[in-house]
């Protein structure tokens, strides 16, 4: 038999939304406007196989429009909203208008002041500083 991972709680599988290469929105004030994703932190995959992401990751992304000081850098990034359909622990199916990400440093902490539109329950749960920083909480 195999081992089950249960520490405390157990994890919520949430169905990946993005891939490595998507163009995403960024819903903060950090000079950057749209973002690639051009990889995920802590993927755990097979040989060939994209890396996929979904809300509340942490992924890599690189700026492609946004103010020139933000354009062609790199930065992580936390996924805050994302457009395919994914289910919660209560039942409820949620899906937003978009795919959205905040512009983090390496701990977490967002680069911007502001957070517009709503950011996801999952994302806000995990990243209590994009939590302070949200106005909605979805």
């Amino acid at each position: 038999m195999a081992k089950r991972k249960t520490v405390g709680r157990t994890q919520v599988h949430i169905t990946k939304g993005l891939m490595v290469g998507s163009r995403l929105r960024c819903a903060d004030n950090s000079g950057a406007r749209i973002v690639q994703i051009i990889a995920v932190k802590n993927y755990r995959g097979r040989l060939n196989r994209i890396p996929k992401a979904s809300v509340a990751n942490m992924v890599i992304v690189s700026v492609k429009q946004g103010t020139p000081q933000r354009r062609k850098q790199i930065f992580p990034a936390v996924i805050v909203r994302q457009r395919s359909p994914y289910r919660r622990r209560s039942g409820d199916w949620i899906q937003f208008e978009e795919n959205a990400v905040v512009l983090t440093n390496e701990v977490g902490d967002p680069l911007g002041s502001e957070i517009r539109g709503p950011v996801a329950k999952e994302a806000a749960e995990k990243w209590p500083r994009i939590a302070h920083q949200a106005s909605i909480i979805v």
